[in-house]
């Protein structure tokens, strides 16, 4: 089982309440490398703070404990430690039979972020995800092992131009010139590393303690800046036309008019998917998993859709009984428009997307009643219903949308006032994702690949009228409106809920809260 702490459960604006997160194996002890860190907006202050509230009822132990997470490491003591002393053990809280080598909160929290977190697993390079690991480096001074950073190659790409690069912050990557050596990077493969692990754990890489990791990439809306490596683009046909430049020039001409067409219209940016992530963390005790993801918008609106590919992975480990929880953001409830969602969800998208990760399974529990012969594969389609399900053979070769169709697509939605009806192509409801036939989702099920079929010899789950049921899901990244009213986390778990009544899914919900422990 895994114990998840959200140090920030919000997706701002305040910023004290960004994505910031703990995780570990419950199967482990309190050791070295017990604790994964997943994202870090909010990081050290928020450990602090849980030692504020808890280490009042910590109780004494008078005799020496064995525990490797004692005694601190040396380097990594931020004030004066004797031995001989009685240990504090923590009783309540995310640290419950902690011993403690320090009396006071803030030690305490320096000591689990030097000693018991090694890695920190980001989902995407936005302040609200990495600011607080960012700040916190200034504590790694005079300790015996760098952090590490452990990201899909995008994101780490972009924390090392733009945050540790000497001009935001120190460089104290150990890549790079001035590099200072106080964080490491290991970069991540899209779809995990299949040369790694077996079995079950085929594609995984260890984290931490007891944990594994893999990662798929997915889009949070389009970005246009030049420098941002992402895995898709947009054609360059989205660059200023002029009507003065004729496509009839000869090639002697090109170059001159080319010239004069830039100077008169200048190039718009190419437009590209913003990389986020989502990740599967495996309990190497049980085998059972959890999926977290970044921030993230719908395939349904999206112009690089690659969502889908995720609840393949996910629908095979949830039909064999290996995926216990999801975390997911919400972060705006259904009054946003789709053309001011900046590459997130609302309630009506979020459980679209559940729809699809239904349907997928359904198509799971169909095949498996089949005769046993061996189906030929099947190229996907993209269903009538808007949703778009992206083939994995290529997904660089998909050609976008023509600008004249982005265009219309953007004046059609941009405005804030745009009424959210069931009804519009744009805003697709439950119902209408889950009565259309199943033939698109039980052709992915057939198909071959690691990515989207059941693990060998692992139990199938019984399939009943609510796929998802018994699926916990755990809203994350709700951003705060801070106006009066009603709390927006309690209006997104009421539409959420009605939402879920009508699709028939089965799964709850459970809006997140600063502080807050679950187990999964």
């Amino acid at each position: 089982m895994l114990m998840w702490t959200l140090q920030g459960a919000g997706g701002g604006p305040n910023e004290d309440n960004v994505t910031g997160l703990l995780v570990r194996s419950t199967a482990r002890r309190w050791t070295r490398d017990s604790i994964l860190a997943v994202d870090a907006g909010v990081h050290l202050a928020a450990i602090v703070k849980i030692f504020e509230e808890h280490l009042p009822q910590a109780t004494v132990r008078n005799q020496a404990s064995n525990s490797p997470a004692a005694t601190p490491i040396r380097g990594d003591t931020p004030t004066a430690y004797d031995p001989g002393k009685p240990k504090l053990c923590m009783v309540t809280g995310p640290f419950a039979n902690l011993e403690l080598p320090y009396r006071t909160a803030k030690a305490n929290a320096t000591y689990v972020f030097r000693s018991l977190i090694s890695t920190f697993l980001i989902t995407h390079p936005h302040l609200d995800h990495v600011a607080g690991f960012a700040i916190n480096t200034a504590a790694l001074q005079q300790t015996l092992r760098r952090k590490r950073i452990a990201a899909l190659p995008s994101t780490i790409e972009a924390i090392k131009e733009h945050i540790f690069n000497g001009i935001i912050w120190p460089n104290l990557s150990d890549e790079g010139d001035g590099a200072v050596g106080f964080v490491s990077y290991d970069r991540l493969v899209d779809g995990g590393n299949v040369a790694l692990g077996d079995g079950e754990g085929r594609g995984y890489i260890e984290v931490c303690d007891g944990l594994a990791v893999k990662g798929w990439s997915v889009s949070h809306g389009e970005c246009v800046n030049h420098n941002h490596k992402s895995s898709y683009s947009s054609e360059s046909t989205e660059a200023g036309y002029s009507p003065y430049y004729s496509r009839r020039s000869s090639r002697k001409d090109t170059g001159s008019m080319d010239s004069a067409r830039s100077q008169i219209f200048p190039q718009v940016p190419e437009k590209k998917a913003y990389d986020s992530a989502a990740y599967f963390l495996r309990d190497e005790h049980t085998g059972k998993e959890v999926l977290i993801f970044g921030d993230i918008e719908p395939d349904s609106v999206s112009l690089h859709p690659r969502t889908s590919r995720v609840w393949q992975d996910a629908a095979a480990k949830l039909s064999a009984g290996l995926l216990t929880g999801i975390l997911i953001e919400c972060s705006y409830d259904d009054s946003q428009p789709d053309g001011m969602l900046f590459g997130h969800l609302t309630p009506r998208h979020l459980v679209v997307e559940l729809g699809v990760l239904a349907k997928m399974i359904r198509a799971l529990a169909s095949s498996s009643h089949d005769d046993g012969r061996p189906s030929s594969p099947r190229k996907r389609q993209r269903p009538s219903n808007g949703h778009k399900l992206q083939s994995e053979e290529s997904p660089r070769l998909r050609r976008p949308p023509s600008r004249h169709a982005v265009r219309r697509r953007t004046r059609s939605s941009v405005s804030p006032s745009t009424p959210v009806r069931p009804e519009s192509p744009r805003h697709v409801s439950s119902e209408m994702v889950l009565a259309n036939e199943d033939t698109e989702l039980k052709a992915i099920a057939e198909e071959d690949g690691l990515s989207h079929k059941a693990p060998k010899g692992a139990a199938s789950k019984p399939m009943s009228s609510q796929p998802l049921e018994g699926l916990h899901i755990v809203i994350i990244h709700v951003k705060d409106p801070l106006r009066d009213g009603p709390d927006i986390g309690e209006i997104i778990l009421e539409q959420l809920k009605e939402h879920e009544a009508q699709a028939q899914l089965g799964c709850t919900f459970t809006i997140s809260k600063s502080g807050m422990s679950l187990w999964l």
